[in-house]
């Protein structure tokens, strides 16, 4: 039998283990270096999650892909134009990708669109391919809804807005618009030497980029989600994140400022309705100013973490890289 002396030892090691940093991480790939069989492994499994019924009783939600969605509508005004901004998408985007390994048996790791590359012109880009993308434009004779592609038949029961109802996944497609998310913004962005002047330059160029650029449902600041190349735009964004940390990687994983109240009216958001409360801080950091302290909410997709736990990509908690294209 062994000692206790042994268990403690034992048990102690194992929670340096599961504490400790990341060793492997997963690589996250631009989109156009994938091969087409893994680009089909990718969209096979987020149709996985918009097959699979809804389990956590989120308002208007029918399925998986509908609960990760609903994760941004019930929380869109507490999360945007805010410090939170960017840690909040980073833990949104793990959370999809945990869904789409354990859930749905993907073997690879979020991958990411590459923006620079098409920006100008995404009306040409191959991630809209109708066969190893993810269709193409909308028609506006019909609604604006997508012709062709993986998802044209999905339902989405979230949005617009803020609103519960069936509708087709919609796009407008920009390429004036998508302009926003070239390499000048990138390199403007990556200049910045702190996170109170990093965080909105992202926020505002290269993000309107991708969501202005696909339009539709994308451009619906509330409902985004509910077109799958969110996840793909806002692994980019997060990988600008990155690259910006990277440049002073101890001081800019430790710190984070910024205003923790979003402004009540903002352009690309519906007006709030009465049963979104308004925001008056965040759970572990109920100031004014956004702390390392606050708990990002997965309503129950995820665990919830702080945005401490979220700042460094290969830590404690998350644990993956980006590999250049």
């Amino acid at each position: 039998m062994p000692s206790l002396t042994g268990l403690a030892v034992t048990f102690l090691l194992m929670g340096s283990a599961l504490a400790a940093p990341c060793q492997s991480p997963g690589k996250r790939r631009a989109w156009h270096t994938l091969s087409n069989p893994e680009k089909l492994d990718y969209i096979n499994a987020e149709l996985c999650l918009m097959k699979k019924p809804a389990t956590l009783g989120l308002p208007g939600a029918k399925t998986r892909f509908d609960e990760l969605q609903a994760i941004h509508q019930l929380q869109a005004y507490a999360t945007h134009f805010v410090g939170a901004f960017l840690p909040f998408h980073r833990l949104m985007m793990q959370t999809h990708e945990d869904a789409l390994r354990n859930e749905c048996g993907y073997k690879g790791y979020q991958p990411y669109w590459y923006e620079q590359k098409d920006a100008g012109k995404f009306s040409t880009s191959d991630i809209l391919d109708p066969v190893y993308g993810f269709g193409g434009d909308g028609d506006a004779r019909a609604g604006g809804c997508i012709t062709n592609g993986p998802f044209v038949n999905y339902t989405n029961s979230l949005g617009p807005g803020y609103e519960i109802t069936n509708h087709c996944i919609n796009r407008r497609i920009s390429n004036t618009a998508s302009s926003g998310s070239a390499q000048s913004q990138v390199d403007n962005c990556l200049r910045m030497t702190d996170f109170a002047t990093a965080w909105p330059c992202i926020e505002g160029r290269p993000h309107s980029g991708g969501h202005g650029g696909i339009g539709g449902q994308m451009q619906n600041g509330v409902s985004s989600p509910g077109d799958p190349l969110f996840y793909l735009h806002h692994t980019w964004l997060d990988k600008v994140f990155w690259d910006w940390q990277a440049k002073d990687r101890q001081k800019r994983v430790s710190s984070i400022s910024g205003t923790n109240i979003a402004p009540e009216f903002s352009f690309g958001f519906p007006a709030r309705p009465s049963n979104i409360p308004k925001p008056t801080g965040a759970a572990g950091d109920p100031g004014t100013t956004t702390t390392l302290g606050h708990i990002l909410n997965m309503y129950g997709n995820s665990p919830n973490r702080t945005i401490g736990d979220v700042m460094d990509i290969q830590g404690n908690f998350l644990c993956y890289e980006y590999v250049e294209p």
